[in-house]
C-alpha cells in the first residue's frame, strides 16, 4: 500500500471530522477574539484604529489574525476598513449571549 492509500485509510483528525472543533480552535488564537468583538458593532475599522482598539496588540499578530479571518470569511476588507461578513456577523450574534453569561458570572 502505497502512502496515498494509507492515508485515505487512516481516520481523519478529530478537528477535521468536528466543525466545533476547528471553530474553537480558530477563536482560541490570540487576539481573534478581540478582534471580532471590537469589528462587532458594524462600523468599519482600519487596521490602525483596529490596533488601538485591541490595545496595541502587536502588528505582526493583527495581521496573522485578520487573514486567517478573512480566509475563513468572517472578516473582510471593505474600502473603508475591516468589517464582519455576514458569517461573522451571525458569529458575533452567538457569542452575545456568552458575554453575557460572563457578564454574570464575573459579578
Amino acid at each position: 500500500m502505497d502512502d496515498e492509500e494509507a492515508s485515505a485509510s487512516q481516520p481523519a483528525p478529530a478537528v477535521a471530522r468536528r466543525p466545533i472543533m476547528r471553530l474553537l480552535e480558530q477563536l482560541g488564537r490570540k487576539g481573534t477574539l478581540r478582534i471580532l468583538w471590537e469589528l462587532r458593532d458594524g462600523l468599519p475599522q482600519s487596521f490602525r484604529a483596529l490596533r488601538t482598539s485591541t490595545e496595541d496588540m502587536s502588528p505582526s499578530v493583527l495581521n496573522d489574525r485578520l487573514k486567517e479571518l478573512r480566509a475563513a470569511g468572517v472578516v473582510e476588507l471593505s474600502g473603508t476598513g475591516y468589517v464582519l461578513t455576514q458569517a461573522g456577523g451571525e458569529l458575533v450574534k452567538r457569542l452575545t449571549p456568552l458575554n453575557q453569561w460572563a457578564n454574570r458570572w464575573f459579578e
